[in-house]
C-alpha cells in the first residue's frame, strides 16, 4: 500500500540540521506513527513521504518554509518580571509553558532575565532551520473509521489520544 491521505504511517527517522548531529530520532522498535494528510508532520516531510511504501528509505531536506517556518523577529517579546510568579526560577535558555488567549499551551524560550524584565521568544526552536530527515517507512495501512474521526493514528494496542 502506498502512503496517501488518510494512511496510518510508521517511520523510523533521524533528524539533523545539516551538520550530521542528530537532534531528534525515533527510538529503536518504536517508530513514529502518524496519519498522513492531517498536518501531523512538517509539510515538507509529509510531501516527501507521499507515495512511498513499506520498506522504502527516505532522505529529505526540508527548507524552513516547509518546516517550522521562518524565524520571526516579532516572536520576541519583553515582559515585565512581575508577570511571572515571584518564586519561579527564570534563567536564559529555559523553556516555559504558558496559556494563550484561546486556552492553548504555548512553549517559549527565556532569552534573558533581569530584575525588571524577561525577554522571551515564542518562535519554535527549529524556526528558520533547514531540516535533514533520513529514515525508513516501517508500515503503511488504511486508517480506521475511528482514527479518521479522531484525526490521529491509534497505537497497536488500542486508543491513544495525544
Amino acid at each position: 500500500m502506498k502512503i496517501t491521505k488518510d494512511s496510518v504511517v510508521s517511520i523510523d527517522f533521524k533528524l539533523h540540521l545539516g551538520d550530521g548531529e542528530v537532534i531528534d530520532e525515533s527510538d529503536a522498535g518504536d517508530p513514529l506513527v502518524y496519519l498522513q494528510g492531517h498536518e501531523q508532520l512538517v509539510p515538507g516531510l509529509e510531501k516527501a513521504l507521499e507515495g512511498k511504501v513499506k520498506g522504502d528509505a527516505f532522505s529529505v531536506v526540508v527548507p524552513p518554509e516547509e518546516g517550522y517556518g521562518p524565524y520571526d523577529d516579532e516572536g520576541i517579546e519583553v515582559v515585565p518580571r512581575d508577570m511571572f510568579p515571584p518564586d519561579l526560577k527564570l534563567e536564559a535558555g529555559g523553556i516555559l509553558t504558558a496559556e494563550d488567549p484561546d486556552g492553548d499551551e504555548v512553549e517559549f524560550l527565556v532569552k534573558s532575565v533581569n530584575e525588571k524584565e524577561v525577554t522571551v521568544d515564542y518562535n519554535h526552536p527549529l524556526a528558520g532551520k533547514t531540516l535533514h530527515f533520513a529514515g525508513k517507512v516501517t508500515d503503511v495501512r488504511a486508517a480506521s473509521k475511528e482514527e479518521l474521526e479522531h484525526g490521529h493514528a491509534h497505537g497497536p494496542d488500542g486508543h491513544h489520544d495525544h
